[in-house]
């Protein structure tokens, strides 16, 4: 009975689908629709797919989070309370195996009815390039999390148990197709210039997302960790497919935003040059809660020292060789640690991403006239996604938050070019004045050359210099972004980094020598940020497990992960 009812689940899904939309339900009575009479033109397609915006979170909708700020297991933040291995809550049930087999469903069902549509081949061809576009994200993220998954390419009924209580389909097989998914879409998805709607170069700028990871995992995974072992050929694959994805996304005349901080605390991104997709927030109609939770007296996770380490100087040095005052010890200026020297001689991202004054229990600060008194795990806020010019009732309450989210963006792109090239063995000067040097051209830094001209001793990745210095730009340009320090640890194999005993100072944070009056545990002066918790790296955290209740329903899911 409990097999029966599985997947009499999945046959309902289409229903689901079907009177999830309101452009969908304006169409018409809802019984008036059953899946031969709804798959007839493009406008129901539409209103069908509509359903898939929901998968970008941007900053999350009323009170819940999204995929910025909030994502604490890193090496960037310390969390307001302890973040340990999100991977050992997930033993029974995780929610994002099967969120995304639903949508797979939902995608599959898309894909072998709009062909019927009365419409043109190039119209048919978009909305088939979107299903393959949302199928080939959803199974990315599977993949990333779990390896080796369940894998169909067409949506699944009751005769067809042997799918799904089939086994898992390798990884590697399953990342091909999703390869040939994002062909599909960003040769075949509507070549406009919205930035609110399914676009080619949002279809690119995805593409090159994922491929940049897969390329990178595949050269650096290690056999004996428990992952397949590096494969050059595959990683060449990818690493190209995403320098192509991004010229595609360049060559449409995108163009830097002046302000970095713009492109996070805008009311409005309509006319940021910069946006490839966004999602857009309305006052009092659509909104969110991301500002409020940095603007709140409640205490928010800061920026530990290592994040803060790692920003370079304005001489382009890193802190072992600038000649710049390297001082790390704030002074007490009117009451409070003043960071503004620090941040005077810092790449300019840093001023924009964090509060000119340290915040922390017992010597909160007003960010703006009328705010709670802000306070930090580790004495550095953030304010990255703040906007004074809000109206303090619309920025300091929750659900009232209405700034908008990027999604994709030319920065990542630029980022994604410049990463693939130099993985590939490839990169030219060139190559970095078109992308990277643009940013830190915006944050007030000298060019990156290809030989870099020193070799940072904090380089513990055993990657070269310029490597490094790419992965630092990255580092430093997403900063709190969409979890992307996280994934970006997995896929160039360096999850140990986000252990705390090894590494101390990504739970540690500002030096508070000079305030007298501060009491709460520090650590050689610096603030502790732990909450009295270690984290311990273990090679089977990358990977998560295979959830029981799944394994329940079907057997052939095991064996489950190595260490699980």
């Amino acid at each position: 009975m409990k097999k029966i009812n599985y997947i009499l689940s999945l046959c309902v899904l289409l229903t689901t689908a079907l009177t999830g939309c309101d452009s969908i339900l304006d169409k018409g009575p809802l019984d008036s629709f059953t899946n031969d009479n709804f798959w007839t033109n493009a406008g129901n397609v539409e209103g069908y797919a509509n359903t898939f915006y929901n998968q970008f979170t941007g900053y999350g909708n009323g009170n819940g989070t999204g995929l910025f700020y909030f994502k604490t297991l890193s090496d960037d933040q310390a969390g307001n309370s302890f973040s340990d291995w999100d991977q050992k809550g997930s033993l029974v049930t995780n929610s994002t195996w099967k969120n995304c087999y639903v949508e797979i469903r939902r995608a599959n069902v898309m894909i072998e009815k709009t062909p019927g549509i009365a419409a043109e081949e190039a119209v048919i061809n978009h909305w088939i390039g979107v299903a393959r576009l949302m199928r080939a994200q959803q199974y990315f993220q599977l993949v990333r999390m779990f390896g080796d998954v369940p894998y169909a390419e067409r949506s699944l009924d009751i005769t067809d148990e042997g799918i799904v209580y089939g086994p898992r389909t390798g990884r590697d097989i399953v990342m091909d197709n999703v390869l040939e998914d994002l062909n599909f879409a960003a040769a075949n998805i509507s070549d406009n210039t919205s930035k609110v709607t399914w676009n080619r170069s949002m279809a690119n700028a995805m593409k090159a997302d994922i491929c940049l990871y897969e390329g990178t995992f595949r050269k650096y995974r290690k056999a004996e960790d428990g992952q397949a072992a590096p494969d050059a050929a595959g990683a060449q694959k990818f690493l190209t497919a995403c320098k192509d994805a991004c010229n595609a996304v360049i060559a449409k005349g995108f163009t830097l935003n002046a302000s970095y901080q713009g492109n996070y605390n805008s009311a409005s991104l309509a006319n940021n040059p910069e946006m490839i997709f966004y999602k857009t927030y309305k006052q009092t109609t659509f909104t969110h809660s991301l500002v409020a939770y940095t603007c709140t007296s409640t205490q928010m996770s800061g920026m530990n020292k290592d994040a803060f380490d790692a920003y370079l100087f304005t001489d382009g040095k890193p802190l072992a060789f600038t000649t710049l005052d390297k001082n790390l010890t704030p002074p007490l200026v009117n009451g409070k640690l003043s960071l503004e020297n620090m941040l005077a001689v810092r790449d300019g991202r840093l001023a924009q991403t964090i509060d000119p004054v340290m915040l922390y229990p017992g010597n909160g600060n007003q960010r703006f006239t009328g705010d709670n008194e802000q306070t930090s795990s580790t004495g550095y806020g953030v304010r990255k996604y703040d906007n004074g010019e809000i109206p303090l009732a619309f920025r300091n309450q929750t659900s009232q938050n209405y700034t908008c989210a990027p999604i994709f963006w030319l920065s990542v792109v630029y980022l994604n070019y410049a990463e693939a090239c130099a993985e590939l063995g490839s990169i030219t000067q060139t190559d970095l004045d078109n992308t990277i040097n643009k940013l830190r051209n915006r944050a007030g830094l000298p060019a990156l050359t290809v030989s870099v001209g020193f070799s940072d001793p904090a380089n513990n990745h055993n990657v070269t210099d310029l490597i490094w210095e790419i992965r630092r730009e990255r580092r430093c340009e997403l900063m709190f972004d969409n979890w992307f320090r996280y994934w970006d640890l997995i896929r160039w194999h360096q999850l140990d980094k986000l252990d705390s005993a090894a590494h101390p100072n990504i739970l540690l944070g500002g030096d508070v020598r000079n305030d007298p009056a501060y009491t709460a545990v520090k650590v050689d002066n610096l603030i502790d940020g732990s909450k009295g918790g270690v984290r311990t790296y273990d090679k089977k955290y990358y990977l998560y497990p295979i959830p029981s209740g799944q394994i329940d329903l079907n057997p052939l899911l095991e064996p489950n992960n190595p260490g699980w």
